[in-house]
């Protein structure tokens, strides 16, 4: 079990690295701002206060972003606050 979690962990690493392109800094994850190669705990350090608001019959669920940072790494990773995704049954 430990083995997919670090598998799942370097995953979201290297996606995040790759979308940043050839110079794979970012800004924003450390109090002074300064541009650094974005790690897996720093990128789950940051997203993990995010917050999802349920859906009604009417508005669909929303991821709620709560800093800037994590709008970034949201799009980075591909994925759509807007739309979140859920399982088939």
């Amino acid at each position: 079990m430990i083995c997919l979690a670090l598998l799942v962990y370097c995953l979201i690493e290297r996606q995040v690295r790759q979308a940043l392109g050839p110079d794979q800094t970012i800004a924003g994850l450390y109090p002074d701002n300064r541009k650094v190669r974005p790690t897996g705990r720093m990128i789950l350090y940051h997203l993990e206060d995010l917050m999802l608001r349920p859906g009604t019959a009417t508005d669909p669920p929303v991821i709620l972003v709560s800093r800037g940072v994590q709008a970034h790494l949201l799009e980075l990773l591909g994925i759509d606050e807007t739309r979140p995704r859920w399982l088939q049954t």
